[in-house]
């Protein structure tokens, strides 16, 4: 029997573990099944659509478990899992945050997403939003994080004297490589915490209005369909 894309894929994943993002090629990946390159390629024509696939695998058990139904429960969940699974691999964000995956795991997670900010009674484009600043902070704190767990601290206290850079030093801290949870988290927060106030029952297009109110330019903008939920 032929090799598999499925167990390319895995074997993509295992030369990532390995030896990073730069050296995962269809080469190496081959010779890890201990195939032809041919073969590796039949499935996917180049490295960039290897990494594809690696890329939405990645996402394929954030829906395995039953979700909390309330939200925003069920999008903080969402969002922990995502996390959890780029950090399952070595160089997993850096890789994420280089293709574009438009693959079934992946659009089945974002439409979940979306579908749960959509029944909370926020507006297609405030949905859409808010997957993607969350995605990419997820993307962006975890290569900082998995960075981290192969050099040193970007920041060590000899660089930041208090005497020259006095806010920096009293900040210092809280971003160092033992509260990457709490700084998720945190901005997690920030991220829901802001989103417009709905209107009308949950699960139908509502308008919404920022925390404070419309002002002149909003009261129009929002019930068009450039309106931003």
């Amino acid at each position: 029997m032929g090799t598999t894309r499925d167990e390319i894929v895995t074997a993509t994943l295992a030369v990532l573990d390995e030896h990073g993002l730069g050296g995962v090629t269809m080469r190496t990946v081959a010779a890890r099944l201990g195939v032809q390159h041919n073969t590796v390629r039949w499935h996917a024509s180049s490295k960039g659509r290897l990494l594809e696939l690696a890329a939405d695998e990645l996402l394929a058990h954030c829906l395995d478990e039953p979700l909390p139904e309330a939200f925003p429960d069920r999008l903080k969940e969402l969002s922990r899992r995502c996390r959890a699974a780029l950090l399952s691999h070595r160089d997993a964000a850096r890789m994420v945050a280089g293709v574009f995956a438009a693959e079934p795991h992946t659009l089945r997670y974002a439409d979940t997403v979306i579908a749960t900010l959509l029944a909370a009674g926020h507006t297609p484009c405030t949905a859409a939003w808010t997957h993607w600043s969350i995605f990419y902070l997820t993307l962006g704190l975890t290569q900082e994080q998995q960075a981290a767990q192969e050099t040193a601290p970007a920041l060590p206290p000899d660089q930041v004297p208090a005497g020259t850079y006095p806010a920096l030093a009293a900040a210092l801290p809280y971003v160092g490589p033992d509260n990457f949870d709490q700084r998720f988290e945190f901005a997690l927060d920030l991220i829901i915490n802001g989103l417009p106030r709905t209107e009308g029952p949950a699960g139908q297009s509502a308008a919404s209005t920022p925390a404070g109110g419309p002002d002149e330019d909003t009261r129009d903008a929002r019930s068009g369909p450039g309106g931003t939920g």
